[in-house]
């Protein structure tokens, strides 16, 4: 089995290497970030991926995006993520089409050597294999990004509705105008409104929260 690494800590990449080049596996390539697991797929075509989500440069979610992009590709590629975090909005777009040779654990359960060299040959071959964590946080994702809000956060979206001003939300919430800013920019982080000089996200929130309650009276 011709297997490529990408994983940012030197510790643990060269410890995976060691550790799957003793279960007779062949590591054609380790890469450090996600441009250079892109690269290295390419140039050797390998039957297995084991990722990290977080990588260089800005160490988000570059090594899961990679991934994805490598599975539009080659569809039949397997796949393990290897990962300390949940990326939810990438890992429901990985896990939202063919699981087939796709794998997605959490760093820190994995507590026995032998178990895992299973759990990767057995996504080499086409199976899958998802932390039970991971699968508990992404069920928890609702289609409707709104179900995302705290009930804090769904008093203070109402009175945007109302056309209520930071001062004047946090007037009525008996609340400081900085943490009516931040409870404003976690709805804009949930609804998935990103910074854009052409839209206003303030009024983009508000035909959001609008439809919704149209749709459910």
């Amino acid at each position: 089995m011709r297997v490529v690494i990408a994983e940012d800590s030197v510790l643990l990449r060269e410890g995976l290497v060691q550790l799957l080049t003793l279960a007779d596996m062949d590591v054609v390539a380790a890469a450090g970030d996600a441009e250079g697991l892109v690269q290295e797929v390419t140039r050797h075509d390998p039957d297995l991926v084991i990722a990290d989500v977080r990588m260089p440069p800005d160490h988000t979610d570059e090594g899961l995006r990679a991934v994805l992009q490598l599975r539009r590709r080659d569809p039949t590629l397997a796949v393990v993520v290897l990962s300390a975090y949940v990326e939810e909005q990438y890992a429901v777009e990985l896990l939202s089409g063919d699981t087939a040779g796709l794998g997605y654990l959490l760093k820190e359960r994995v507590a026995d050597v032998e178990d895992f060299i299973d759990t990767i040959r057995r996504v080499a071959r086409g199976g899958t294999a998802l932390d039970a964590d991971v699968v508990s946080q992404l069920l928890a994702r609702r289609s409707d990004p709104l179900d995302r809000l705290t009930p804090r956060e769904r008093d203070v979206m109402a009175l945007m509705a109302e056309g209520r001003s930071n001062a004047g939300i946090a007037t009525e919430l008996f609340l400081s105008e900085s943490a009516v800013t931040k409870y404003i920019n976690g709805i804009f982080s949930k609804l998935d409104l990103t910074h854009d000089a052409a839209d206003n996200r303030r009024v983009l929130a508000v035909v959001r929260f609008l439809s919704t309650q149209k749709d459910n009276p």
